[in-house]
């Protein structure tokens, strides 16, 4: 049996740095109190500002060990309830369970103006003590003489309101599902604190690591900062998560190392940056936080001049795997087209995308782009009976079916229906605005929460582009590989992605060492063939990065020049690299 070598948990090692974070609540305290002390002034105002979901309550029991003279909670200066309901109803898409607008709502607009004055008031009335402000929109309340920024993961949120444990931002509704509680957060309360936290960052004195409550985590801001500019200066990672599915397989527990007992895993998150997190060492310590903390501390190291302009401090690349070996396939699905996505949902962007066959069993499939000679009214009447529960969907019918064998790549632009099989291990290149997939078919099956998902066959049957036939499907969409060049021991070929994608994809083979050059622009990668492979600097500007099979790594702009070459059980046999970057 092959040993599975997938580091679940990369992290960034921070130089100079090992006093830089403590553990557990009694260290934490310490530290405050010596922060604290060290103002040596007569009155401290501590602001804790929380990002939404993290436990407000939880914390202020632990922190009155600091014995506050006055401790405030945000939380009571902000609309009742009802009024944020109705702020932010017109983002909601009303009784859609999926989709709703991106809103451009701040902060501020979720706080009362005579509540928030009272609460300086009294914050004014202390002359000599500790105040303690806390919550999320803490620091709108009063300036802080000490910031403590609380971070939260955005996959620890999801999970919580899995267990039914946190809110949405403002008001209280953990009874709700998690679906239309992740829809609120993901088009309202994560956009409002993003805004909120971005000119934060340059401010904070102190980080709190909020993920584990069991082993919260405190880092010195300066240091912190330290950790963000230096992990654009190298290769990193950032830390994987996984999911199961209703379509889930069994690839990944092998290959990744996961939990043999679980049903399946059908999704791995390796590289999502506006969902995984990034951890930063501390010497022996462990931070966890956003890795967008990084894309809005630094933008233009990590993306580029060029990419920076076009997309702002938004990570446009996503890598992630869909495993269906021993599962079943994807729902029958497209995505929306560039205009439709900017009216209908508020991105700018669209999710254009490409499976690359990072392994398949036998019998693996890809259903891709429009049969020769369908008539479109016939085919959105089949889907409308299928949802109805008439009939099933007869996809082999409308769409081809493409044999798929590992280290095929199938470009999938938006607008082109799409679905993969069963017996794929899918590595998924695309762009990065994650949730806008409309699904037309879902197999007749039932979701993991027993009940069926959501069908959007009016969003989908606007977006279908039907000239996406048979020959021009596989004229442009099927391994549309190019040679581009070769070295000594290496050769690179062009894979795509479609002219409508703004995505270039490059794949090395090689069996020696494979130079490597950013181009101004962030480079992502994944490790398709061998055990292992060595990153490294030809100036030596960087320590060198060990990668190992599968794994996705990000090679900031700002590293310009770097090779990759066969590393340990690799050394002398052929490995193989997909690099994805943005076309300029």
């Amino acid at each position: 049996m092959r040993k599975p070598n997938y580091d679940k948990f990369p992290f960034v090692q921070v130089p100079d740095s090992a006093n830089a974070c403590v553990q557990g609540w009694d260290g934490i305290i310490v530290r405050l109190h010596e922060a604290i002390a060290k103002r040596n002034a007569k009155k401290t105002v501590l602001v804790v500002e929380c990002y939404t979901g993290v436990d407000e309550a939880a914390l202020m029991t632990k922190l009155g060990r600091l014995s506050p003279s006055l401790f405030l909670h945000a939380r009571n200066a902000m609309l009742p309830p009802e009024k944020i309901d109705a702020l932010v109803e017109p983002f909601l898409g009303g009784n859609d369970p999926v989709f709703g607008f991106l809103s451009g709502l701040t902060l501020p607009q979720f706080f009362d103006a005579e509540k928030t004055e009272q609460l300086r008031q009294q914050i004014e009335s202390i002359t000599e003590g500790l105040v303690i402000v806390l919550g999320c929109g803490a620091s709108l309340i009063t300036e802080a003489d000490i910031l403590v920024y609380a971070d939260l993961a955005r996959w620890e949120a999801q999970l919580r309101f899995r267990r039914n444990e946190i809110s949405n931002l403002g008001v209280e509704n953990r009874t709700l599902t998690a679906s239309l509680q992740y829809k609120r957060a993901f088009f309202i309360d994560w956009r409002v604190c993003d805004r909120w936290k971005k000119p934060l960052i340059a401010r904070w004195d102190f980080v709190l690591d909020t993920n584990d409550p069991s082993t919260p985590r405190l880092a010195d801001g300066e240091t912190v900062g330290q950790g963000l500019r230096h992990a654009v200066t190298r290769p990193f990672r950032v830390v994987p998560f996984f999911d199961p599915a209703p379509w889930g397989g069994q690839w990944m527990k092998e290959f990744c190392d996961l939990d043999r007992s679980k049903q399946n895993f059908g999704w791995c998150f390796d590289c999502v940056p506006e969902e995984n997190s990034l951890l930063l060492g501390f010497g022996e310590m462990r931070l966890e936080i956003p890795s967008l903390d990084l894309v809005f501390d630094q933008p233009r190291a990590l993306l580029g001049e060029a990419v920076h302009a076009r997309f702002g401090d938004e990570f446009p690349i996503r890598f992630d795997f869909l495993d269906t070996i021993g599962g079943g396939h994807l729902s029958f699905q497209v995505h929306p087209l560039t205009e439709y996505i900017q009216q209908h949902f508020g991105m700018h962007y669209t999710q254009d995308e490409s499976y690359y066959m990072l392994d398949a069993a036998e019998g693996a499939t890809v259903y891709l782009g429009i049969k020769d000679g369908v008539e479109p009214s016939a085919m959105i009447r089949d889907l409308e009976l299928a949802q109805s529960g008439a009939a099933p969907f007869p996809a082999e019918k409308y769409s081809n079916q493409f044999p798929a064998k590992k280290h095929d790549h199938f470009l999938i632009p938006a607008g082109t229906v799409h679905c993969s099989g069963a017996e794929s291990m899918v590595l998924e290149i695309s762009a990065t605005p994650y949730i806008f997939t409309f699904k037309m078919w879902d197999w007749g099956r039932l979701g993991l929460d027993g009940k069926p998902r959501p069908i959007h066959l009016k969003h989908g049957a606007a977006n279908i582009q039907w000239c996406c036939t048979t020959e021009w499907t596989e004229k442009n969409l099927v391994n549309r590989f190019e040679p581009l060049g070769e070295g000594d021991g290496w050769r690179e070929e062009r894979t795509g992605l479609h002219q409508r994608e703004f995505i270039e994809t490059r794949r090395h083979w090689f069996t020696k060492t494979v130079p490597h050059d950013t181009q101004g622009g962030v480079n992502v990668l994944n490790l398709v063939e061998g055990e292992e492979a060595l990153v490294e600097s030809p100036t030596g500007a960087f320590e060198p990065f060990l990668v190992h099979y599968a794994e996705t790594f990000i090679v900031p702009a700002a590293v310009v020049t770097y090779t990759i070459r066969p590393h340990g059980p690799s050394e002398g046999k052929e490995c193989a690299t997909m690099k994805a970057f943005v076309r300029t």
